[in-house]
């Protein structure tokens, strides 16, 4: 074998969080779907309270076996403040997503990672180059464009203006979110943060049952417990990547996210994808590339 065929030594453990990251954006694409039946089925409301039940007990296990680990209390107050802003992010979004399109709301959701550099502006005081208003430029047209398509046909209506407008409210929790997920992933192990995402969040929405939780059938049941399922394997596979691997180098696999929710809306609610919503996620993501450009990489 030749030197240039030769393998590299570190080729493997470079490509394994890239494959994690890609694993856990195709399981939660699979969850979204899940949890969209189980939502149209009981509302989005007690389907996510019971996701994250379920997933709190699954996850109960693998907690114990790991020894149980605690978080200090500067830790736990990163996994309260994530937790609180998933809450926040999970209920906007499959608000939208049981009024739209997977597609068309997966396409929107990606304006986030845009949004994200203004937040690492106010939060970190990193400054704000002309590429990343570029970046923000093109995503908004992105938006607009997948909107047109929308409202030029005449497929849509009160609901789909706040399907729409829920999901990009969504994207700047979800902006946020991905500025504190890199630091919870170097706080904690991925057991920790599966743990205790789950067993907060579900506080969270507890607090609202007796006011919006309604009685499952059994069908809805199923759907949530795979969408747990789905959820908790999920968070496990980006904690261990995003643990090993730099932010900007894993978030262009998130629009790997686009490929299946197209996918599995189309396998489970017989969604079709128009050439808006393509054009409009190219857009998108170009913009978003651009504005990863702008990153420095670390040494």
């Amino acid at each position: 074998m030749s030197a240039a065929a030769a393998p590299h030594p570190h080729a493997s453990p470079a490509v394994l969080p890239i494959l994690a990251v890609i694993a856990g954006i195709a399981t939660f694409s699979a969850m979204d779907a899940t949890i969209k039946g189980a939502g149209l089925a009981i509302g989005v409301y007690t389907a996510l309270l019971l996701r994250n039940l379920f997933g709190t007990i699954l996850t109960l296990p693998l907690w114990l076996m790991a020894g149980r680990p605690l978080p200090s209390r500067g830790v736990l107050k990163v996994h309260a403040l994530r937790a609180a802003i998933t809450s926040a992010m999970a209920a906007l979004f499959f608000y939208g997503l049981v009024r739209i399109p997977m597609a068309e709301g997966i396409a929107i959701s990606f304006v986030s990672p845009i949004i994200a550099l203004y937040f690492a502006a106010l939060l970190l005081g990193e400054k704000i180059r002309p590429r990343a208003v570029v970046a923000s430029l093109l995503g908004i047209c992105g938006v607009l464009v997948i909107a047109a398509g929308r409202f030029g046909s005449g497929a849509y209506s009160g609901q789909t203006i706040e399907g729409t407008a829920a999901i990009l409210l969504s994207a700047v929790f979800y902006a946020i979110n991905l500025v504190l997920q890199r630091k919870q992933a170097l706080l904690a192990r991925p057991v920790e943060i599966a743990q205790f995402q789950n067993l907060l969040v579900t506080l969270i929405f507890l607090v609202f049952s007796p006011w919006l939780a309604v009685m499952p059938d059994r069908h809805s049941l199923l759907l949530v417990l795979a969408g747990a399922a789905l959820a908790t394997a999920a968070l496990l596979f980006l904690s261990w990547g995003y643990a090993r691997a730099e932010t900007q180098v894993l978030l262009p696999i998130e629009y790997t996210g686009f490929f299946w929710a197209a996918l599995l809306g189309w396998l489970m609610f017989g969604e079709r994808l128009d050439l808006a919503t393509v054009a409009g996620t190219i857009l998108i993501v170009i913009g978003c590339w651009t504005g990863a450009r702008n990153a420095k990489i670390e040494s």
